[in-house]
This record gives C-alpha cells, sequence and structure tokens, in this order.
C-alpha cells in the first residue's frame, strides 16, 4: 500500500465523508463478480477496503478484467507486466481506466489513478466497477460471467422511493430521478399543432398581453422638455 501522510483539519473531514460512502456489501459483490469474469486461479481478498485495495492496487486484476469483456485476440490490452515497479503498477491503473472508458463507461464514472494507489476514494473504485459490470450485463454480448442478477438485485436494494414536497426534493437520487421522469415523460407526449391552431395562439398571445389601439403622443414631450400642466 502506498505510503500517505495523516489528514488534518478540512482534509480528514472531506476523507472522512468519502469513507462514509464505501459500501462492505457492494465490496463483495464486486470480488465475487471479478473472481468469475476473470477465471483462472485468482484468489478472494479477506473483506475490508483496505485489503480491497491491495488486492487490486498494482492494476493486473483490473487488466484482466477489462481484457475478459472481449473475445480472444480483441483484448484492447495486449501485454499485462507483471513487474513490482510502481510507476508500471500505476500505469496499468491507467491502461485499465482508458479501456474501461473505451468500453462505454461513462467519464464521471471513471475513479483517478490516485483514489487507488493511494486509497483516496475506494468508493469511486467501487462506482467504475458497478458501472462497468453493469455496462458488461446490458451488452449481452456473451463475454460476461457470473450471475446477472449481482447488478440488477444491488440496483434494487438501493433504490429510494421517490419522495417530493411542496418546497424541495429530499436528496439527489430523487432529484435525478424526477428529472429523468420528467424528460421521458415530455418525450411521451409530444403534440402536432396544424397551422390554424398555431395562429390561433399567436392572436390570443397579443390579446394577453395588451392592445395599444387607440394610444396617441398626444399631451408627451420631448426627451428634457418641461411638461406643461393643464
Amino acid at each position: 500500500m502506498a505510503n500517505r501522510g495523516p489528514s488534518y483539519g478540512l482534509s480528514r473531514e472531506v476523507q472522512e465523508k468519502i469513507e462514509q460512502k464505501y459500501d462492505p456489501d457492494l465490496e463483495q459483490r464486486l470480488v465475487d463478480w471479478i473472481v468469475a469474469q476473470c477465471g483462472g486461479n485468482l484468489e478472494k481478498p479477506q473483506p475490508g477496503k483496505q485489503n480491497f485495495q491491495t488486492w487490486l492496487m498494482d492494476g493486473t486484476i483490473l487488466c484482466r478484467l477489462i481484457n475478459s469483456l472481449y473475445p480472444r485476440g480483441k483484448e484492447p490490452i495486449k501485454k499485462i507486466s507483471e513487474t513490482q515497479m510502481a510507476f508500471k503498477q500505476m500505469e496499468k491503473i491507467s491502461q485499465f481506466l482508458q479501456a474501461a472508458e473505451a468500453y462505454g463507461v461513462t467519464t464521471t464514472d471513471i475513479f483517478q489513478t490516485v483514489d487507488l494507489w493511494e486509497g483516496k476514494d475506494m468508493a469511486a473504485v467501487q462506482r467504475t466497477l458497478m458501472a462497468l459490470g453493469s455496462l458488461a450485463v446490458t451488452k449481452d454480448d456473451g463475454q460476461y460471467k457470473g450471475d446477472r442478477d449481482w447488478f440488477h438485485r444491488y440496483g434494487e436494494k438501493k433504490k429510494q422511493p421517490l419522495k417530493t414536497s411542496k418546497t424541495h426534493l429530499q436528496s439527489p437520487h430523487t432529484c435525478t430521478t424526477l428529472l429523468l421522469y420528467t424528460h421521458r415523460k415530455a418525450q411521451g407526449y409530444r403534440r402536432e399543432f396544424t397551422e390554424e391552431q398555431l395562429r390561433q395562439g399567436q392572436s390570443l398571445i397579443g390579446l394577453q398581453m395588451g392592445s395599444n389601439r387607440g394610444a396617441s403622443q398626444a399631451g408627451m414631450t420631448g426627451y428634457g422638455m418641461h411638461r406643461q400642466i393643464m
């Protein structure tokens, strides 16, 4: 594990919030999938965030994982180095991240190399692997290995009911859900109007905005001149 100094002040508070996002249950699910997907003699790590980080941090397993999602001969990482040199291990992590993005994982779901290498944000690592596994299931190209319900069940477990009030939304999750729902509803209820209906609508808008019929400039004076009071 990379050496890191202690966190102080605000940085420590931020780190504690990040660590609270880490999900031990998801860790076990991801380990089961990675072992099933990679096959061979891959051994599972002991439970725990630090063990999960140590298991992945040299990049070898991640490279094997992304390669296993492609047909033989079309793997994105042609040669996986076995060296224990730090910069080579970080290079393998970067190769995995590039390949994961090319596979279809969105940029916002991609963790940074230091998130894994230094253990700064293992929740972000989980998010990337979760997105990768979900995408592999969705592609349905015969390359996914393991229980297809691993990712579906996790999504159902984490899904929160949509609760709203007149003044605010309860959480960012519900906010995203509502926006997606609204967008889909808007797409599903598109209406077409005839030219006659459009003309009537323009007339109605004009009436709502008021009319200037009967108005004149009588009694008005030029800018800067004194106004006569009768």
